[in-house]
């Protein structure tokens, strides 16, 4: 499976962006969501979503932030509204990959490459 993201970009203060992932090849693909990584710290929660379209937020994004996913089409979007500066970070697609083996199920972390987000104040 890969991860391909799109939609980053700059906006300014109170704006809002939408961030769109699409997943390609054959995979059983878990939960789907969303990170972010900025120059002084770690990748971390944003949002993820289950097969089941329950969906989890880190608690700086509720509210603000909703997540979206089509199981058909292999998409999970990210409508970002009245972000703020310290929104700016890369944004990272993430999907979790049920493999089967003799030992059992496994799952693996898949990445997109990441899209930058800029919030100008």
């Amino acid at each position: 499976v890969q991860l391909v993201e799109s939609g980053g970009g700059l906006v300014q203060s109170g704006g809002s962006l939408r961030l769109s992932c699409l997943a390609s090849g054959r995979g059983d693909i878990n939960a789907m969501g969303w990170y972010r990584q900025s120059p002084v710290k770690q990748r971390d929660l944003v949002s993820t979503v289950t097969r089941g379209v329950d969906a989890n937020y880190a608690d700086s994004m509720q509210g603000r932030f909703t997540i979206s996913r089509d199981n058909i089409k292999n998409t999970v979007d990210l409508q970002m509204n009245s972000l703020k500066p310290e929104d700016t970070a890369v944004y990272y697609c993430n999907a979790e990959i049920m493999v089967a083996t003799t030992e059992g199920v496994r799952r693996l972390q898949v990445w997109g490459q990441g899209t930058r987000v800029t919030v100008s104040p």
